[in-house]
């Protein structure tokens, strides 16, 4: 039943993403009954979904972009800057205990510090949704592994949805390590992806230390789905080409900057 209360807009573009994602495509009817706006309404929020490459139109409809150049799959990002990657992998490396338990994400980053991790031959217990990360990790004796469920998205090699949420519960994590999309200069750290972002959201709720990794070609994206904002992550470890260092601490993030050295 309608209430007479107009959903914000980016409540609504959120929702009408999340809808895609699950259905793969959707009908404008639909839409429209989901969040009780105009037929009107529904086929401008489409159009913009559709001009920031997130969704593709259909007839009566919209579907998932899968092959748009927002929603790059894995194989392309593991290409991407991977020195920055292994530099700043070492140094989050640096501040893992033995014994530790820690949660690491699906970005390339986050698979750089499981490399490092096994390599190094570090005791500890990881948690992870990302199946890169599981493999690589899988064979190693001085590491417990351990995954959440969830629902697969094959382009990220990732599980989500609402049963991996659930699960994270059920640690108790020490320091948790997750990607971003991107970031900004007043410490909004973003996804490309709505369900991606709800778990790195959950994953940070349930951290004592909270810590992002990014390089700093992620330095002011603004991507569709925030999921931390300023009070929410306590690290950023990113490279020397970082240019937002000083406004972030002010903030009270602390920037542990990977210096070239540290990926030799």
């Amino acid at each position: 039943m309608n209430t007479g209360v107009v959903m914000p807009l980016i409540d609504r573009h959120s929702r009408i993403l999340k809808t895609v994602e699950l259905l793969r495509t959707v009908s404008v009817q639909e839409l429209k009954e989901r969040l009780e706006v105009s037929e009107v309404t529904i086929r401008k929020d489409l159009n913009f979904l559709e001009d920031q490459g997130l969704i593709l139109r259909t007839h009566g409809g919209a579907r998932l972009a899968q092959d748009s150049n927002r929603m790059r799959t894995l194989n392309i990002r593991e290409r991407e800057n991977p020195k920055f990657k292994q530099t700043i992998a070492r140094k989050a490396a640096t501040i893992i205990n033995e014994g530790d338990t820690i949660f690491l994400d699906s970005g390339s980053t986050c698979q750089a510090l499981a490399e490092e991790l096994r390599d190094c031959k570090r005791s500890v217990r990881v948690i992870s949704n990302a199946l890169p990360i599981l493999n690589i990790l899988a064979d190693s004796e001085s590491i417990s592994l351990y995954t959440i469920g969830g629902s697969f998205r094959r382009e990220a090699g990732s599980f989500v949805g609402p049963l991996s949420r659930s699960n994270l519960g059920d640690y108790q994590i020490e320091t948790g390590f997750v990607g971003t999309t991107g970031y900004d200069a007043e410490g909004v750290f973003s996804s490309q992806n709505v369900i991606e972002s709800q778990l790195k959201k959950q994953v940070l709720a349930s951290s004592k230390r909270r810590v992002i990794l990014a390089d700093s070609t992620k330095a002011d994206i603004r991507a569709f789905s925030v999921f931390a904002r300023p009070g929410e992550v306590d690290i950023l470890i990113t490279d020397s080409g970082c240019s937002y260092c000083t406004q972030l601490r002010k903030i009270g993030i602390e920037v542990l900057i990977a210096e070239k050295e540290e990926s030799k």
